[in-house]
Formats: C-alpha cells, sequence, structure tokens
C-alpha cells in the first residue's frame, strides 16, 4: 500500500494532530508476549499441563529459538518446573539455556504461583516466592527483577517491601478498584513508587505500574465485535476432555492476510493510542497473550510477525515502533526517561470491586475449610522445618536419611506454596480442582508427621517396658520464645498420672471430649523453652488417688442451664454468671444464654459486648439481580439473626473453664447449626504466662448451612468506635478501614480481608481479634465487628454452571479466634505475639507405651534458641540447595555442567521485627541480635551472610534501580542504617525489618 493511501485510514482512526500541535515524540509499542496460566482454576494442574502447559512450553521454545527478535515471559514455576524436570529433552533446555542467558526468555515473578494478595499470610508468600527463585537461581543463574501481579483480586501494600527485599526493580498490578482506576488513568498517575511499609526506609519502596482497563490481555475497546475484543489470539481453545474440535475452531481468529491486514492494524493501533494518554512516556506495555495461549506459538507469531513488520514499514505516519519485549525491556527505557515519579504511602488497594455491582470480597471466606487447612499446613511446615533443622546440626542420625527426610519437607513446602496461587486459597475454583488442593496437602502433612515421628524416636524417655494404655507425649515449641501454654491430650479414661521427664507430677484437667463423646480431653499445662521439646508419660492410674498418693487430673465440672429462645426485648442482664483468669471476668446472661460483659482486670473497665450468629442471605437469580457468587458478596439486605434458641453449659476447672453456647436455627432443632466454645485458660502469671492469661479463646463451629446464606459473626460493644475498623496485611502490618457510604454495595464493599488480626478500639480499649485463618471483617456500625465464617451458595448464572463454578458448600467448618481487650497500650504489644503463638502453637506427638523402641536414648536436654520478644523467627530450615553461595563459582559450575551436591550445613535464618516505629514505646526500638549467641543452641556458627529475601542475592552484591520521586526523602522510619561488617554476627534489626541468613555450622 503506498503511503497517501494511509490518509484515509488516518482519519479513520482519529490521529491526524490538530492544527499548530506540537508533534508528539514517537510511541515506542513494547510487545510482550506470555500466557497466564492458572495452577488450578477451572482444571486441575495434570489437566492443564496435558490441555496446553506442555504445548506452551514446547512450541515456545521452539519460536524463539527460530527468530532472534522475538520474546516471551514465563511467570509461574510451578508449571515450568514440571514441564523442565518431567517433559523437556536435553535439546530443548540446552535451547533454554541460550534463551535465558540472552535475555529473550525472561523469568518474572518467579514464584511456584502467581499469589493471592488478600487472604494469603505472610509467611507463605515468602516461601512459595523463595521455592520458584531457588529454582530459578539453581537453574539458569538468574534472578528475577520484575513482578507480574496482574490477576489477583486486589493489592496488598506488604507486596511492594517483600518484592523489594527480593530484589525487585519493577512492580505490576492490574485487578484495582474500577473508579480508581478510571481516575488514575485520566489523572495519568498508573506509574508511581510504592513505599508499601511507613516503617521501612525509602530503600524499600518499588517502581508500581498498574495495568490499564484492558488489563494483562491483549484486547480490542470494550464496544468492538467479540472477535476483535478477544484480542490477537491465532490459536484458538485448548483441548480438555469434553472439548470438541468444533468449539477449538470457533474461537481461533481471522488470520493476517492482505484482506485483514488493514482491520487488524485499524484495531491495533487505535487501541495503542488509546494506552498512550494514559502514561507519562513515550512508552507503551502491551500484554500480547491471555488465558491458555501461546500453546501453538507458531501461529501466534507468524500472524503478529507479518503485522508488526506492516506497522514498523510506516513508523513515519504513525508515529510509533513496534518491537517484541520481555518486561525488563520495557522498564529499562522507562527508568531511563528519569521522570520525577508521584509516591504512595502504605494504603493498599483492597477490596476490589469490577463495577458498581460486583464487591469481590466474597472470596474472603469462601471455601473456609481450606483457607483453614492450608494455614496448618504452614504451621506444620514451620515446625518441622526448625525441628529437622535442629536434627540434622546436632545429633548423629543412623537411623535417618537426611534426603529422604529434605524430600518430606519439599513436598509439604510445594504444596503450601501451590495453595496460594489466586484461585485456590481465595476458593474461586471448580471442586475437583479443589479436591486436588486438598489431595495436595495432605499428602504433603502425611510425610512431615512420619518425618516427626522419625524425629522423636530416639527422644523418648527411658522406661522399664510395655504398659498397655499408657502413653509418651513429646511436645515441641517451634517459636523462639518460651512459652506457657496449655496443650490438649485425647485419653480413654480420666483417671491417670501425669509426669514429666524428670518424674515428677504435672498440673492437668480431664474433661469429656467433644469430639468423642467416649472420650476425655486432657488439658496440660506446660512451660518450654524456644525451639525445645518437654517429654510427658501418660499412664493410667491403677488404684485410687488416697492409697498411692500421686496426683490426678482434676475432672471438670459441668453445668446445665436450659434453653433460651431469641429475644426480641424485654429485660437483659438481670441474671449474671461470672467466668474469670486473672485477666478477664466474662459475663453470661441467664436471661439470654449471650455474652453480656467483660471486665478486664488491668485496666479495671467492664465492657458490654454481646455475640451472635447472624446470615445475609443471596439472590440466586441473575436474572433479578447481582447474586454472590465465589468471588463476589452482593447480599439481598442487611444480615438477619440466624438462630431462634440457644442453650449454653459452662465446664469449670482449675486450668480452663469453658462456655458452651449452642445455637438452634429452629426451636425443635435436635442439632445445633452454629456453636461457640469460648476458653478462659489460668496459668502463671510470670512474663511467659501472660498470653496465656490476657485472651479468650472461641472455637465456632458453623454448618451446615441452608443454601444462599452468608454466615457471621457479630460481636456488638459499646465501644465508641466511630465505625472504624484496622485489619492486617497477610498478617504482615494493619490498615485503617473506615466506613464508607457508597451508591451501590455498601455492606459489601466496607469488607476487608482479615488474614490474621482485626481489631476496633475507642479512647480507652481496643479489642482484637485474632484468627487461624483468613476471614472476611466488616465493622457496619459503631462499636461493631462482624467476620464472616462461612458461605454456602448457589445461582443460575449460565457461566458459572457451564463450569461447574459454584460454592454449595455444605461443610461444618472450625474456626478458632483469639479476642484480646484492654488499655491500647497493653494490647497493642500483645497483638503480634499472640497472633504467632496461636498460629505456631506446640506440635504434641503420642507414641503408646507397648510400642517399644530399641534405638531409645532417653530425652537429651537442648539448649534452648531465644529471641527478643519484639524479633520473630520467620524461619529456620535446610533448604537443601545445590548452588554455591558465591555467585560467580555458581555460574562457572552451571557453565561447566557440574550437579553440585546438596549443602546440608547451610542453615537459611529469616528474622522479622514485630512491631511499627512507633507502636511501643519499648517494643518499637531497634533490636540487636548475636547470631553466634542466639544459635550456640544448635551448633558452632562458622559463617554468617545475609541475602535477599528468597536467598539468591548476596545482599551486598544486589544493586536495586532507585526511581526519581517527587517526594525524595518523605518517609518515616530510620532511613540511616549502619551497615552490619560483612559477615559478622552481631545483626541489628529494625522496626518492621526482615532479614535473611545463610548461616553455616561448623561440621
Amino acid at each position: 500500500m503506498e503511503p497517501q493511501n494511509w490518509l484515509p485510514l488516518l482519519l479513520q482512526l482519529g490521529l491526524m494532530w490538530p492544527p499548530r500541535a506540537q508533534p508528539e515524540p514517537q510511541l515506542t509499542i513494547f510487545v510482550v508476549p506470555h500466557s497466564h496460566m492458572d495452577v488450578g482454576w477451572l482444571h486441575t494442574v495434570q489437566e492443564n499441563m496435558q490441555a496446553y502447559v506442555t504445548s506452551v512450553y514446547n512450541s515456545v521454545v521452539e519460536e524463539l529459538t527460530l527468530e532472534k527478535k522475538r520474546r516471551f515471559i514465563a511467570v509461574e514455576q510451578e508449571y515450568f518446573r514440571l514441564w523442565w524436570d518431567g517433559v523437556a529433552s536435553d535439546r530443548q533446555k540446552g535451547q533454554v539455556h541460550q534463551l535465558v542467558a540472552e535475555g529473550r526468555l525472561e523469568f518474572v515473578l518467579g514464584g511456584q504461583v502467581m499469589h493471592d494478595e488478600a487472604v494469603t499470610h505472610i509467611d507463605d508468600q515468602i516461601l512459595q516466592l523463595t521455592e520458584g527463585h531457588g529454582f530459578l537461581y539453581e537453574t539458569f543463574g538468574v534472578r528475577p527483577q520484575i513482578s507480574w501481579q496482574v490477576d489477583p483480586f486486589g493489592a496488598s501494600s506488604t507486596t511492594p517491601t517483600l518484592f523489594a527485599l527480593a530484589g525487585f526493580n519493577a512492580h505490576v498490578i492490574s485487578r484495582i478498584d474500577y473508579n480508581l482506576k478510571e481516575a488514575m488513568q485520566d489523572n495519568r498517575q498508573l506509574q508511581f513508587v510504592w513505599r508499601g511499609s511507613r516503617s521501612l526506609s525509602a530503600q524499600r519502596e518499588i517502581f508500581t505500574h498498574v495495568l490499564d482497563q484492558f488489563g494483562y490481555c491483549s484486547a480490542g475497546p470494550p464496544n468492538a465485535p467479540l472477535s476483535l475484543s478477544e484480542g490477537f489470539n491465532w490459536d484458538g481453545e485448548a483441548i480438555f476432555p469434553g472439548t470438541s474440535l468444533e468449539d477449538m475452531y470457533l474461537q481461533m481468529q481471522t488470520p493476517v492476510t492482505e484482506d485483514s491486514i488493514t482491520n487488524f492494524t485499524i484495531l491495533l493501533v487505535n487501541n495503542v493510542f488509546t494506552r498512550a494518554t494514559w502514561f507519562r512516556t513515550p512508552h507503551v506495555l502491551w500484554p500480547w497473550g491471555c488465558d491458555r495461549q501461546f500453546f501453538n506459538a507458531s501461529l501466534q507469531f507468524a500472524n503478529m510477525d507479518i503485522l508488526m513488520d506492516y506497522i514498523n514499514s510506516h513508523t513515519l505516519e504513525f508515529n510509533l515502533s513496534m518491537e517484541y519485549a520481555t518486561l525488563g525491556d520495557y522498564f529499562r527505557a522507562v527508568h531511563s526517561d528519569q521522570v520525577a515519579w508521584q509516591v504512595r504511602d502504605h494504603r493498599d488497594f483492597l477490596p476490589y470491586s469490577s463495577d458498581m455491582h460486583h464487591a469481590w470480597t466474597g472470596f474472603y471466606a469462601s471455601r473456609s475449610g481450606l483457607k483453614a487447612l492450608a494455614r496448618r499446613a504452614s504451621s506444620l511446615l514451620y515446625a518441622g522445618e526448625s525441628m529437622f533443622t535442629r536434627y540434622v546440626l546436632l545429633a548423629p542420625h543412623p537411623y535417618l536419611d537426611l534426603a529422604w527426610g529434605l524430600q518430606q519437607l519439599q513436598q509439604l513446602r510445594w504444596a503450601v506454596s501451590e495453595v496460594q496461587h489466586h484461585d485456590a486459597i481465595t476458593g474461586t475454583h471448580v471442586p475437583n480442582v479443589g479436591d486436588m488442593f486438598v489431595e495436595h496437602l495432605s499428602t504433603g502433612m502425611q510425610g512431615v508427621h512420619k518425618l516427626m515421628a522419625s524425629i522423636i524416636q530416639d527422644r523418648s524417655p527411658a522406661h522399664s517396658g510395655p504398659e498397655p494404655g499408657g502413653h509418651f507425649a513429646v511436645v515441641y515449641n517451634p517459636l523462639a520464645w518460651t512459652v506457657t501454654t496449655i496443650i490438649t491430650l485425647t485419653v480413654e479414661f480420666p483417671k491417670v498420672s501425669i509426669t514429666d521427664e524428670s518424674g515428677l507430677p504435672v498440673p492437668a484437667q480431664a474433661q469429656r471430649s467433644k469430639e468423642m463423646p467416649s472420650a476425655y480431653d486432657l488439658h496440660v499445662l506446660t512451660t518450654i523453652p524456644g525451639l525445645s521439646y518437654r517429654h510427658y508419660s501418660i499412664r493410667p492410674s491403677r488404684s485410687s488417688q488416697e492409697e498411692t498418693g500421686e496426683p490426678e487430673p482434676f475432672v471438670a465440672i459441668t453445668t446445665q442451664f436450659g434453653g433460651r429462645l431469641r429475644r426480641y426485648g424485654g429485660q437483659v442482664g438481670g441474671s449474671l454468671v461470672p467466668v474469670e483468669n486473672g485477666c478477664y471476668i466474662v459475663f453470661m446472661d441467664l436471661d439470654t444464654n449471650l455474652m453480656h460483659s467483660v471486665w478486664e482486670r488491668q485496666s479495671n473497665r467492664k465492657v458490654y459486648m454481646t455475640q451472635q450468629f447472624m446470615e445475609y442471605h443471596a439472590n440466586s437469580d441473575v436474572w433479578q439481580g447481582p447474586v454472590s457468587d465465589n468471588y463476589v458478596f452482593t447480599p439481598s439486605g442487611t444480615a438477619e439473626p440466624a438462630w431462634e434458641a440457644v442453650r449454653m453449659e459452662i465446664v469449670e476447672g482449675p486450668l480452663v473453664t469453658e462456655i458452651q453456647q449452642y445455637f438452634y436455627r429452629e426451636v425443635n432443632d435436635s442439632e445445633p447449626t452454629f456453636t461457640i466454645y469460648s476458653r478462659l485458660a489460668r496459668g502463671s502469671q510470670g512474663s511467659d504466662g501472660v498470653l496465656l492469661c490476657h485472651h479468650i479463646e472461641q472455637e465456632y463451629r458453623v454448618g451446615p448451612l441452608e443454601l444462599n446464606r452468608e454466615a457471621i459473626l457479630r460481636t456488638s460493644t459499646k465501644l465508641n468506635t466511630g465505625r472504624v475498623l484496622y485489619s492486617d496485611n497477610n498478617g504482615y502490618q494493619m490498615q485503617r478501614r473506615p466506613y464508607r457510604n457508597y451508591k451501590n454495595n455498601t455492606i459489601a464493599r466496607n469488607y476487608y480481608p482479615m488474614v490474621q488480626s482485626a481489631f476496633i478500639q475507642d479512647r480507652r480499649s481496643r479489642l482484637v481479634l485474632l484468627s487461624n485463618q483468613a476471614h472476611g471483617v466488616s465493622s457496619q456500625r459503631n462499636g461493631q465487628v462482624e467476620v464472616m465464617l462461612h458461605r454456602r451458595l448457589m445461582n443460575n448464572n449460565p457461566g458459572n454452571i457451564a463450569v461447574d463454578l459454584t460454592l454449595n458448600d455444605t461443610s461444618v467448618v472450625h474456626p478458632v479466634f483469639w479476642l484480646l481487650l484492654g488499655s491500647r497500650a497493653l494490647i497493642s504489644g500483645l497483638r503480634q505475639r499472640s497472633g504467632l503463638a496461636l498460629q505456631h502453637r506446640p506440635i504434641v506427638m503420642l507414641r503408646k507405651m507397648n510400642e517399644i523402641t530399641p534405638r531409645g536414648s532417653g530425652s537429651r536436654q537442648q539448649e534452648a534458641v531465644t529471641l527478643p520478644p519484639s524479633v520473630h523467627l520467620q524461619i529456620l530450615s535446610i533448604p537443601g540447595w545445590k548452588y554455591s553461595s558465591n555467585h560467580t563459582e555458581h555460574l562457572q559450575t552451571l557453565q561447566k555442567g557440574h550437579e553440585a551436591k546438596a549443602d546440608l550445613r547451610r542453615v537459611l535464618l529469616r528474622l522479622q521485627h514485630l512491631y511499627e516505629v512507633d507502636q511501643d514505646p519499648v517494643l518499637s526500638r531497634p533490636v540487636t541480635v548475636n547470631l553466634q549467641s542466639v544459635l550456640r543452641g544448635l551448633g558452632s556458627v562458622v559463617s554468617v551472610e545475609e541475602r535477599s529475601l528468597t536467598g539468591t542475592w548476596d545482599v551486598s552484591e544486589m544493586r536495586r534501580w532507585t526511581w526519581s520521586s517527587q517526594d525524595p526523602h518523605g518517609h518515616r522510619g530510620n532511613s540511616s542504617r549502619p551497615s552490619p561488617p560483612p559477615g559478622g554476627p552481631e545483626v541489628t534489626i529494625y522496626p518492621k525489618e526482615i532479614r535473611t541468613f545463610f548461616i553455616h555450622f561448623q561440621e
């Protein structure tokens, strides 16, 4: 086509500049080829591998090798590793090494998955990044430097901090509130410098790019015909079992030919100029790809090559050029422009609404049972890692194959990483994919339980021989502080004698088990130093206490209270029954069988507080309006009480008193739909026992629900909170959540994720809720906080029905909460440590006394590992990586093709300062730790190397890009950090810092 023939086309595009306008700088379009590959959503990992993932990597590697100008970004390492280990030929591996070395195949993000940011815990985010980064560095010697978090449903401000610590130079997100994205587009504010933590210095900031309204798919304008709005996809639909070939070919787009090239050019150039107006530099990021694309990369590149060559041959007419690019190419161009960027503070982008009717806040509570299992697995892995590390470093281990032990941990690391995917722990997947996640987690947990059982085999106390009915209990504290707590064992009868490793009797209490009515729960008060064991022997009492003089556990006394109907008004609070420990008196109202108030002894303040289960009713008919589903929460109205009668029992003992409340949906129901077990513990009043005393533990049982119900527990107080809620980002930092009024969907848009904690407060008191799993949380009224615990939904949305994306969850869930109430100063100091004490309870392992172990060597004393109270041992593990810590050495080993051995003397240690810079007068101070001294209980420290968050960089060699900003020094916290002497054992940790080390121990 001659140049003058472009004139009508330019007019059609509306791209002619007005008279006397300054000529715009030429645009450079960075076409970034990618395939969005969900690690479980509508299909299992194995189904995806067979249907398209294998073909993506086979064909992309082939096409990049054929043509030097082509590029591709690879994201989810779970799929790449499965392809690399199980499919790729030696020839393909050689090609990949070459492509990576030349920067034409770029690994971005680099975690096992693209993790969710709303309901995942920071520890698990770090784990899945570490898993992926370790593989990439070990295999290729590369370290991802750009993120690609383009599909998670909202963005957390924890993420920029983590990615900065991992050495990233830029961060890409997409799903933020629709009206905010619109405003940011109009004001050209989609790119900014994000300082995710208010306590950390500007060195932990990261340049952030929000994808525009077209998202991560190469789409045409929203009102374009279907074939165009789906973008530039020439390889059709992936073939899954049940997909017909007709379906595949129907989805294939018209190829680029002489006849179609004008239409494709109009669409692409129009799209590019629309995008360009939203950004401040003449560089346009144009993601090319979408879900499950590039499984036929030959067709994709063949068509796009023609189109790009055609446009590039008319660069002057269009005032733009196009090139295949990686994200690194794009951000290097943006960085070179030296623009002064706007700074964003530590606020997050949650919750996320895609439009005024769809608030994506339902997934905070979808598949509650999977959320609980994922966190249990994470906690078990945390304990297993440090147990194995202690064992490897300290014990002669003739009976345990260390390679097998490492394999058990690696299997659970993989499963816990996998479930952090943004369609996994979120509950936004089809049921058979959920079954896959559960199977992988359960199998991994079984392996680690076996490993733990092997480790403790030779830790059993010496004894004279088998004793029928007797048990040994080995209890391990995985936290690096001394913990005083109550552990619970299940025994067959209440008359037992329980002694510790010295043969001394131990305080205990027995009560009938709620799980097995024929058995008993044995509550045992224990104090365990950090990373240490306690051993207990539980034997049946052969004769009465009077004859032997041996103390037996106190058998708790149960008091039953009659059922009460739900009150619609009238007298309440006329008759109160107190339940108390050293910190609280909980008053129960016998007129209602509900909580009435809590008196907190230290502040000498009584707070009126009541709790009840309520439900939001959901519309099930899409033709009647928006519906709730796995993702979105769209209630039909305000929450309604979900019970008509409540029965109460109080089980009282010297160690624990438990209030049992049973809520019945209908007066004549035989089984309760909801239950609250509230427990107050009594223990030592010393510093180790303060966490035990200062919480009310509540275990809820919720379900099965009726269809189209979303169940909450609402706690109503007389605190004057102004409807301001605080909830956490990923268990790392708190966000202030004032109640906001919206034209539509106000209830749902005031829901927030609660990964570990939330609180409300007035000037005198703070009420904290701590949870052992993720939930949705909201404050709809002054003095109220409500937590969404469970959802069961079914609707007639044809798209959801077609793929079985439903939430007909008939399960019973058992979430556990700790309630902390007291003065703001007191509770502020206790919240973080209490959250960790709930998350990482001691591991209890039981073995029958009639199992004779020939290798028992008695319980050996091990020196405790104890950190200061404001510092948390985030991980202590033996990763088993094969790479050298010296980057040059590692690259030389890769070039020679040598297979290195796993280093079992290299320990990964990560420490986290728990407090914000101004949170507590004492606990917020910087802390200096001598690692040699703290870790002497594990062995003799030879060297200490400080590493990046995921371990792949020596921090002294990590050079992140600096970005010019409009607020270069406007940050709180300490910016002047004295760098520690290289390899020295003394480490100073500042508020909210996370520091990662390789510790090498002497053989």
